[in-house]
């Protein structure tokens, strides 16, 4: 799952956000190839992506504001391919008003891989309805951006102990 990565850096704290996504486009940019060429086990990529309060705004509308944004070079090497899920949503965690827990349990997903951003926020609240939702929790910490540094490495680990989540790099998922 590949979370809120289409963003134009336009915000308040797009410098610092920016920056914790420079470490990390790299080790995400590999995994979703990985996924692409299908190497895993029945793994299905989703995009889920805020819509920024345009509730018009379709996969392609958002893939071309984040392009055209501050920041092209963080967007460009994770853009959703066209046959890709791609779900919107307007709050922190994936699942919250999406029909993604139908879309993994329609395909038999068990385990849910979360990269993206914001480690402390998003990231963190998707863990926590996967986890209740019995979905089984892996995160690539490599493949996730945080606002905080302190703050990231926080939710990590209260992902780890209290939702009982496999804290990876990105090179051990699908394995």
């Amino acid at each position: 799952m590949v979370i809120d990565m289409l963003n134009p850096y336009r915000h308040e704290d797009a410098e610092p956000l920016a920056e914790s996504v420079a470490g990390m486009v790299g080790p995400l940019s590999r995994l979703i190839d990985r996924v692409r060429r299908g190497e895993g086990k029945e793994a299905l990529l989703v995009y889920v992506n805020d819509n920024h309060g345009d509730f018009s705004a379709t996969r392609e509308d958002l893939v071309a504001a984040a392009c055209e944004g501050a920041r092209p070079d963080l967007v460009e090497p994770i853009v959703p391919a066209s046959d890709c899920a791609f779900l919107p949503k307007v709050r922190h965690s994936a699942f919250y008003g999406t029909s993604l827990e139908y879309v993994l349990s329609r395909n038999g997903i068990e385990r849910v891989v979360l990269t993206g951003q914001v480690t402390e926020q998003c990231i963190l609240y998707t863990a926590l309805d996967a986890y209740v939702r019995h979905f089984e929790v892996q995160v690539p910490r490599d493949a996730v951006a945080a606002l905080h540094p302190d703050l990231g490495e926080a939710a990590l680990r209260m992902m780890e102990l209290n939702m009982h989540a496999e804290i990876v790099d990105a090179d051990a998922c699908l394995r």
